[in-house]
């Protein structure tokens, strides 16, 4: 089978093409034909070496895929060969087939189609996590997502939206995303490399802050991000793009009922698969009504995987990347 691994740590160079064996499944698992993935960010840093549960090169990148199952382990009763799923992935995803676990793979409703499903799995069960279950957002609270152009930042912004946010204020790192989160439904949106946006949070909330923060950037804009968080607010750390670490005193915390949480997606793939069974039914049900839409900015074939790398490098993407596998 066709696949792209990291031949290196490096930049996108390092991703190259190769032919592999088509891999075995064990009792609970299923081999899956590969009609389209995405990239994540957490493909990026494992291809620099920097993805905290990342393997060592060679290997084969990618969190997530949608396709046809073609075969199914002897212990496998949920699902069955021809279903059209999606699954989480702990071995890879840049390749015509993949092997998942029963646990990790989830059909796919009639009315979905594959783009949107490869879209899906790692942006939306990531922001689902983060608001209903790490950050508890409560009907009427104000949330402030950070990178809200981004695969994730749209999706969370529409979920903030589904499930009962009073304002939604997303933040951008160049006004050209500005569209793309007030499409997504983003009441206000803050470019955070030329304003200042906890004080503009801070404005748009008659000095309360908000009472949700989601942050994928860390460093500096995590330690600025405590200054505009709301009494009892919840600060969730699921990232560090900017590459830097934030600090934070423990005096800032307890006198104000505030919680600086954490969240890793491939961790709980890894550790808790149970954890995101909830998200799941209620991804797909959001996706049929037609509730949630998968923003999806570019498609590129498998083997241009490099150039979906660059362009994601760029910091000119919006939405999803999609990479065709299935011609």
């Amino acid at each position: 089978m066709k696949t792209v691994v990291v031949s290196d740590f490096g930049g996108p160079s390092v991703l190259k093409v190769a032919e592999t064996d088509i891999p075995s499944i064990d009792a609970r698992q299923v081999l899956i034909r590969i009609i389209a993935t995405s990239v994540n960010f957490a493909d990026i840093m494992s291809r620099q070496g920097r993805y905290h549960s990342g393997g060592k090169p060679p290997f084969i990148p990618g969190l997530d895929a949608a396709g046809i199952i073609e075969k199914v382990g002897s212990d496998v009763h949920r699902l069955k060969p021809g279903q059209r799923v999606i699954a989480l992935l702990k071995n890879g995803s840049y390749s015509e087939y993949t092997v998942s676990d029963e646990n990790l793979t989830f059909p796919i409703p009639d009315n979905v189609d594959f783009e949107t499903a490869a879209a899906c799995p790692t942006v939306s069960f990531t922001s689902y996590k983060l608001l209903a279950d790490v950050a508890r957002l409560a009907p009427g609270e104000t949330v402030l997502i950070h990178a809200a152009a981004g695969g994730i930042g749209t999706t969370a912004v529409q979920l903030a939206r589904i499930m009962g946010a009073k304002q939604v204020i997303g933040t951008v790192g160049n006004d050209r995303k500005r569209d793309a989160a007030l499409e997504a439904g983003a009441d206000h949106v803050i470019n955070y490399q030329t304003e200042d946006f906890a004080a503009k949070v801070k404005e748009l909330t008659d000095g309360k802050g908000a009472d949700v923060i989601l942050d994928s950037i860390s460093g500096d804009v995590a330690e600025k991000s405590l200054t505009c968080l709301a009494m009892y607010g919840r600060l969730v750390n699921f990232g560090s793009a900017a590459g830097g670490t934030g600090h934070f005193k423990t005096t800032d915390l307890h006198s104000s009922c505030r919680a600086v949480l954490g969240f890793s997606l491939g961790t709980t793939i890894r550790n808790r698969p149970d954890l995101l069974s909830n998200a799941s039914a209620d991804i797909f049900r959001y996706l049929k009504e037609g509730r949630l839409k998968m923003k999806v900015g570019r498609h590129y074939p498998l083997e241009d995987a490099a150039k979906a790398h660059e362009w994601m490098e760029s910091h000119k993407s919006t939405g999803k990347i999609v990479l065709d596998v299935a011609k």
